[in-house]
């Protein structure tokens, strides 16, 4: 059985946000995000992240681009032009057409293994859907939401 959490590190502290994750003894964070260098990323930049999870929680970093959503569709979502349904609709397609069960290895979730993106909450994010198609797909996942 797999013990799969989600994270968002909007509106959180970096003490709020490590803490939780040590907390829940994460070993390997698994970065959904489309950009993860951005200058609003504060302490959850690539490279500071990397750091700060080696440091402080002993787990380690991967960006995994099968679980990122597509640029023109969450521009569209920020935009206004999809709505949250449609959004969810277009990125479970994007990972049944990426054919994720197949193309990622389940043993990437062999340790406890969080999936991260910003949204503060999981009900409007992708990381939430993701989870959702993997535990769908291969069974044998609980998901657990930081």
């Amino acid at each position: 059985m797999i013990e799969l959490c989600t994270i968002g590190f909007t509106k959180k502290s970096a003490a709020d946000f490590f803490g939780a994750l040590r907390r829940a003894k994460v070993q390997r964070l698994i970065d959904v995000r489309l950009n993860n260098v951005s200058q609003l990323a504060g302490f959850t930049k690539k490279h500071d992240l990397e750091f700060f999870l080696r440091e402080i929680v002993d787990a380690e970093y991967v960006h995994e681009l099968l679980l990122t959503p597509r640029q023109e569709d969450f521009e569209a979502y920020r935009a206004g032009k999809l709505t949250w349904a449609d959004y969810e609709q277009a990125y479970a397609a994007l990972l049944r057409e990426r054919k994720v069960e197949k193309e990622l290895p389940r043993s990437l979730f062999d340790v406890r293994s969080v999936l991260l993106c910003s949204e503060a909450t999981p009900e409007h994010c992708h990381r939430r859907i993701a989870a959702e198609y993997l535990a769908a797909k291969w069974g044998g996942i609980t998901i657990r939401h930081l």
